[in-house]
């Protein structure tokens, strides 16, 4: 696959800096120091707080958590990670301008991690969570990466429930548990940001061994079924190896008769939340992901039908 051609100056410019964020011998660091890494990374690209914006922190359901109040419908944030690094601060200024964005309330979950709280510790969490805000009405689910599962297997959850209704769910880059044997997960195999090793190696630690198999709330896209679940926009990036999932996924929602819509982020790598700053075409994907939120927040649904 030929990068120099696919990605742009200011999207290398943005792996570069992630890069060098990183020590020599990161491979070596404990989980302890990597989470701090990753957290110091991500806290590089910060830009403060929009005008207006304040956070709390407080427990949800019994789960640490960290709300940007606004108004309802509230969006319950998922974050990325692979269920081993990330949490309340490396995602705070994604949720700060997510909140100035749409208006709405934001609480980011901070879910535990792996290794030392195995699969389905983080899927526990994000549930009390949902469930908790549940019980205030409607809520809207939001997630990159990892978090883009949670979110969807929380969906998957919650469908037969009533204890949380939910209005829509944004994945952004998830991994919904496609094969890893075809399409973009060889494709992009040796993609910047995240490799196809990557992947397995993070799923490695969360189920301290391969992964289960056609369990929905590891790999949505397993599940037997896909109707009844909330209106869904999903953003694959191009140039990463769990591309495929975010297209896999709407269009299976739709082909039970759901609505559901992906975009494939052209150019753009795993991670490029953090480039919206800096990368026009991350900014462009940013402004639509803001943009979905806000239409399902309404009940609105101004996307067609197209994949």
């Amino acid at each position: 696959m030929d990068y120099t051609t696919l990605i742009d100056a200011p999207t290398w410019a943005f792996i570069k800096a992630s890069e060098d964020a990183y020590p020599p011998d990161a491979a070596k660091l404990s989980i302890a120091q990597q989470r701090a890494v990753y957290d110091a990374m991500c806290r590089s690209f910060h830009r403060g707080y929009p005008e207006g914006v304040t956070a709390e922190d407080r427990k949800i359901g019994g789960v640490p958590c960290r709300v940007f109040a606004g108004a309802t419908p509230p969006v319950l944030y998922l974050h990325g990670g692979g269920y081993v690094v990330g949490g309340l601060e490396s995602h705070d200024d994604v949720c700060a301008e997510l909140r100035a964005a749409t208006g709405l309330t934001v609480v980011c979950a901070d879910y535990r991690l792996s290794p030392e709280h195995l699969h389905p510790a983080a899927l526990d969490d994000a549930l009390a969570v949902a469930r908790a805000l549940g019980t205030h009405g409607p809520i809207l689910l939001a997630g990159d990466s990892a978090g883009g599962n949670l979110a969807a297997a929380v969906s998957h959850v919650l469908r037969g429930e009533t204890a949380a209704r939910i209005l829509g769910q944004v994945l952004i880059y998830p991994g919904l548990g496609s094969d890893l044997d075809q399409g973009s997960c060889l494709t992009h195999a040796h993609a910047p940001m995240l490799s196809r090793a990557d992947v397995i190696f993070y799923a490695g630690i969360r189920h301290a061994g391969a992964a289960p198999q056609a369990d929905p709330t590891v790999s949505p896209l397993q599940d037997i079924s896909f109707a009844n679940l909330p209106p869904t926009v999903t953003f694959g990036a191009e140039c990463d190896p769990l591309c495929d999932d975010a297209g896999a996924y709407a269009y299976a929602i739709r082909t039970a008769g759901g609505r559901a819509i992906s975009y494939t982020e052209q150019g753009l790598v795993h991670g490029y939340l953090r480039a919206r700053h800096t990368v026009p075409r991350a900014a462009a994907s940013f402004a639509r992901i803001t943009t979905a939120l806000s239409a399902l927040a309404t009940g609105d649904w101004p996307f067609g039908d197209s994949p």
